[in-house]
């Protein structure tokens, strides 16, 4: 059996949370380190510091898994005066390499902002604020007698997930009309001579990042040497990719034991939150880290708290009593994302330690 290299690692957690997804100012992906190393063991963390870089070492991880980028911006020199720079230095040094998972994770719909629904007991789960401009549209135009086959190949590459619901298309009977000329090898028909068949016109939502993958199932399945097809962006908003999460407590609470179940499940030794509600807490939207732009949405869509982190003084405002924030700290919001990570990497991958970092990286301290 071939060893597990670390592009292996990526491929697998980026097929996951595509890289695609992540936001125009992030940095994920491969940081440091060699693509074609095998992998000698994982170490996932929520931050990578010079402690989490010492620890890999010492536990002959050759790959740390980092949810936080350790570099958002260049570096014009690597002299060791900041933590940053020694960690690079040292990672180079001692072959470790670095891979973030940071924005893409937090934007799908099975990442950073699911653990924590998970963590508090949410259900009913949708995404709180989706994307737009990450879906398209494939239309194509198959011979009546291999349209079934060549639709499921489709479906397999990742074509025509809609939701809850999957192999989704739409279908028109018509008839195709060609004239083969010169060099070409028509399925069907003769040389300069017009054919005339009965096609099925084919049309599938898809992701973007999923174009290349089910443009090669349409040409290696279509059975026409040339394949007519239209491909566009939509406009759509993908309801499984975008911002934050918002759910409904199987029971609903009033704020003050909501806001000490959330502390308990969250393990958090603080909550910073606008006056209780008098009203009883059902709906819970959740945005991990840094959630402060999604709160006009939280409010609009019907919540009655927010848990998130990072609001500033004046931001405690906004809710203007419509909503109860419940500011958690970043660190503590996304403790359990390393535990996330560890699930879907030992669903996948089981010759080599995957390791939980013991490493507390939270920078922040309470008196």
């Amino acid at each position: 059996m071939a060893a597990v290299t670390i592009k292996d690692v990526i491929s697998y957690l980026e097929s996951l949370a595509p890289r695609s997804l992540q936001e125009d100012y992030d940095n994920s992906g491969l940081i440091t380190g060699n693509a074609n190393d095998p992998i000698k063991g994982i170490l996932v963390t929520l931050d990578c510091t010079e402690d989490v870089m010492d620890e890999a070492i010492t536990k002959n991880c050759n790959l740390i898994v980092s949810h936080h980028p350790i570099l958002f911006k260049g570096l014009k020199s690597l002299t060791g005066k900041t933590y940053v720079e020694r960690v690079i230095i040292k990672a180079i040094q001692s072959g470790v390499a670095i891979y973030a998972i940071h924005t893409n994770l937090d934007n799908v719909i099975a990442g950073v902002n699911k653990k924590i629904a998970d963590k508090i007991g949410l259900q009913n789960l949708s995404i709180l604020l989706p994307k737009r401009n990450t879906l398209s549209k494939l239309v194509t135009f198959i011979p009546q007698q291999n349209a079934e086959q060549v639709i499921a190949d489709l479906h397999a590459a990742g074509a025509g997930n809609i939701g809850h619901y999957k192999s989704c298309s739409f279908r028109l009977t018509g008839q195709g009309a060609f004239i083969p000329t010169g060099d070409s090898r028509p399925y069907q028909g003769e040389i300069n001579r017009l054919e005339k068949t009965d096609e099925v016109r084919v049309e599938v939502i898809l992701p973007s990042h999923l174009e290349s993958q089910v443009l090669s199932a349409l040409r290696k399945n279509h059975p026409y040497e040339e394949v007519a097809y239209y491909l566009s962006q939509l406009e759509n908003s993908n309801q499984e990719v975008g911002a934050g999460i918002i759910g409904e407590l199987p029971v609903a609470e009033e704020s003050l034991h909501f806001l000490k179940a959330l502390k308990s499940n969250m393990n958090v030794s603080v909550i910073r939150h606008t006056a209780l509600s008098e009203k009883k807490i059902k709906k819970v939207a959740i945005c991990g880290g840094a959630g402060s732009f999604l709160l006009s949405t939280a409010i609009a869509k019907g919540a009655d708290a927010f848990v998130s982190a990072d609001f500033k003084y004046h931001e405690f405002f906004d809710a203007e009593a419509k909503i109860m924030i419940a500011d958690i700290g970043h660190y503590e919001s996304e403790q359990y994302t390393k535990e996330l990570l560890i699930e879907f990497l030992k669903e996948k991958f089981h010759t080599f330690a995957i390791i939980f970092s013991e490493t507390v990286t939270n920078p922040i301290s309470y008196l």
